[in-house]
Formats: structure tokens, sequence, C-alpha cells
């Protein structure tokens, strides 16, 4: 199967435009990108995909053993740009495929223009100076109450990601988000989301690069939007007045604004 059956690409938007690239965080697919992508198609070509293992992808694509860690999900991305020769693509990453996106730009320049990494966070657990957000203790906690309650776990969870208490269909769409995804597949996925440490490979992105925060943020805390800007040397830092850790539901104008200021700048 292609590379595009297997993850279900999506091309909307100007055939003439510049590509943008929307790739999805943990337990989401791209149908999260729903309310930010009518403003990017008015000016942009815009593809869209689900990770292997999420959403309308090729589940029997996915192996415990590809995906233990986010390199097979950046090999995954240079497929798709391969296989549609994208070319001087600004590619979106959202959470972890903030993460995922630096590795995909780290490995093939050539097929990149821009990075916009949106809500990011190269490591999620506390680290000497370094803040995180989360205690060790606190992310094996997080990963056992994941493995041994997916669905309870989807429901504690997702109204404290989502961090907007007065609109609470915005956490129910994301716990439901949650409960679509395979038990398993989220298991895996966790592990390699919660455990990484790729505060090394920011230095070595070269495009120019958009670093979108929100005011308030239980999984990405400021500090890691500050510390990720540091470290990529062509880097911009934005603050979004929105709450939580998915501002492409909670706030897609302003988000959708942010992305097409950067990407329209030469």
């Amino acid at each position: 199967m292609n590379a595009r059956s297997r993850s279900n690409v999506v091309v909307t938007g100007r055939s003439d435009g510049p590509v943008v690239l929307l790739a999805h965080g943990f337990g989401c697919d791209q149908n999260l990108w729903r309310l930010v992508v009518p403003e990017l198609a008015e000016r942009f070509r815009v593809v869209l995909f689900d990770h292997i293992g999420a959403g309308k992808s090729e589940v029997a694509s996915w192996s415990p053993e590809r995906y233990a860690s986010l390199d097979a999900y950046a090999e995954d991305v240079l497929d798709i740009c391969a296989e549609l020769d994208l070319r001087d693509v600004t590619l979106v990453g959202h959470s972890v495929s903030a993460m995922i996106a630096v590795l995909a730009v780290n490995r093939s320049p050539e097929r990149f223009a821009k990075l916009v990494m949106l809500t990011p966070s190269p490591r999620y657990i506390d680290d000497g100076d370094y803040r995180g957000g989360f205690s060790r203790a606190d992310i094996e906690e997080l990963l056992e109450s994941l493995e041994s309650n997916y669905v309870g776990w989807s429901a504690v969870m997702a109204p404290v990601i989502m961090d907007n208490p007065g609109r609470p269909e915005l956490g129910d769409e994301l716990k439901d988000s949650f409960c679509r995804m395979d038990p398993e597949i989220a298991r895996v996925f966790a592990r390699a989301t919660f455990l990484s440490d790729n505060r090394d490979d920011l230095a070595k992105v070269e495009v120019p690069t958009l670093v979108i925060q929100t005011a308030r943020d239980a999984i990405a805390p400021q500090e890691v939007g500050r510390f990720v800007h540091t470290r990529i040397p062509a880097s911009e830092l934005v603050t979004l007045d929105a709450t939580g850790h998915c501002p492409q539901l909670s706030a897609p104008e302003a988000t959708a604004e942010a992305i097409t200021a950067f990407v329209s700048t030469p």
C-alpha cells in the first residue's frame, strides 16, 4: 500500500498555493484540524493525514516494534512528502508531532521551507534545570493509568489537556478522539511520546520556525515553549490568548492567523 492510502492523505485548498502539511498529536487524527483548515485553504495547498494507527490510517501497517519511537512517524511524514513530490513545505506539528516534525525536517531539510511547532515539548520529564512540567513519577503514573484503564484515563485527562472548563464539549471531543484509538496502539504511542527526549535535536533545525504556545497549558508549560524558542536559532515565539494544549480547537481563528502570517512572510 502506498503512503497516500496508508496514512489517509487528504489534499485541499489552492493547488497553486504554498504547501502546508498538518501533523496531528497523540490520540487525535486529522479531524482535529478541521476548524483551521478553511482559512488555511484560502491561500495554501493544505495536506492532511493520519498517523499510522490513528483515524482512517491503515492499521495493519502498524507494529509495536516499528512505532516504539518517534523516528518511524518522522519516516512516514517523509514518505508522504516523497510520494506527493512536495517541495518547499511548511510542516505544522501539534504536540508530539512538533518533535516528529523536527526529526523529519532535520533528516530532509531540502523538502521544507518552514516549520511550525504548536504547543511543543521536547521532553515532558523535568531534568535538572530543565522544567518539562512532570516528574518521572508523574509520567510513570500517567502511563500506568493509561495502560490499566484507557477509557477511564481518557475521560479524566481529556478535560485537563483541553483546559476549557466553560466549554465541556471540547473536552468531550478530545475524549472521544482518544477512545477511537486502539488501546494497544495508544499505549505504545504514549510511551514513545512521554518518555522521549528531543532537546538535542532542536539546535539542528535550519529552517525558519514558529513556536506557538498558549497562555496556560498543563502539558507544555510556557517555560517549555521558551526553551524550544531559545534552542532553535531561526525561531520566533507566539503566545496565543488561549488556554489548553489544543488551540486548533479552542482558539482556531488565532491559530490559523498565526500560521497564515508566518507562512505568508517571505
